[in-house]
């Protein structure tokens, strides 16, 4: 019999990332094997698993920054395998962010101008590049860092200067690899909490880590080992595993 339950939330969007079958294979070194993943939009998911799992192949695949093997991609509807690489380019621009563990900030270049330069091949002016980093700045808390330098700044701090330049262009899809991963405790737990804003404000989430903790405070995990999806958390009714509120987790001064 057919429930007549409202389909949850964190799953009630199209798919922004549909993996059918996908492989990746370096020489002789199966690094994916046989990956079925859907994620839809709006949803909140980690993807955990020790060094050599997979985690960053499969980062590379749905990034649309590497091709499968084997298998089908499709990113916000698009197959990847029917774009080329000019079209792949544009696809990325306009449909994902990534944040990577290290911040990638140029030495000497203000936070606003880090930013900015995420639209560098944008066509927009400079003053409109400037006015839309400094609202993604405001955005992740740093509007009274925005003339700050890399070295004025603090590891979480940094981070959030990442994120902003993610989120400039509002893409759907936010992947953040090791999002926590050069930071301290405290620094990492407010980053977190960053992420739960953005999804609840509309983008879709995936956090690739090692780190079962941060995995668990997630409404779903998927957790990769030796190339293969062994687990996800997702029930088979559609159903996401209970939300664990980061709050929980750590003290309330960690998050101020």
């Amino acid at each position: 019999m057919t429930s007549s339950a409202p389909e949850p939330a964190t799953v009630a969007g199209r798919p922004v990332v549909e993996l059918t079958g996908v492989s990746k294979t370096y020489e002789d070194v199966a690094a994916l094997c046989g990956a079925d993943l859907l994620i839809r939009r709006g949803e909140l998911l980690a993807i955990v698993g020790p060094s050599g799992s997979g985690k960053s192949t499969m980062l590379n695949i749905m990034g649309t920054l590497d091709r499968p093997s084997a298998g089908r991609v499709r990113i916000d509807g698009h197959d990847v395998a029917d774009l080329t690489d000019r079209e792949l380019s544009a696809l990325r621009a306009d449909t994902i962010g990534f944040v990577f563990q290290q911040f990638h900030l140029a030495f000497g270049v203000p936070a606003l101008d880090s930013v900015a330069d995420g639209l560098l091949y944008s066509g927009r002016p400079r003053g409109e590049r400037r006015r839309l980093a400094e609202r993604a700045l405001r955005r992740v808390g740093l509007g009274h860092r925005l003339y700050h330098e890399p070295h004025q700044l603090s590891g979480g701090e940094k981070q959030r200067v990442a994120i902003a330049r993610a989120v400039l262009g509002d893409p759907p899809l936010l992947l953040a690899d090791e999002p926590t991963g050069a930071l301290d405790s405290r620094s990492g737990a407010v980053v977190i909490e960053l992420l739960h804003e953005l999804h609840e404000a509309g983008t879709t989430v995936v956090v690739i880590t090692h780190d079962r903790d941060i995995a668990a405070t997630l409404p779903r995990e998927v957790r990769l080992k030796d190339g293969r999806i062994e687990h996800d958390s997702l029930t088979a009714d559609g159903s996401p595993a209970p939300y664990v509120s980061q709050d929980a987790l750590v003290p309330q001064e960690a998050l101020r």
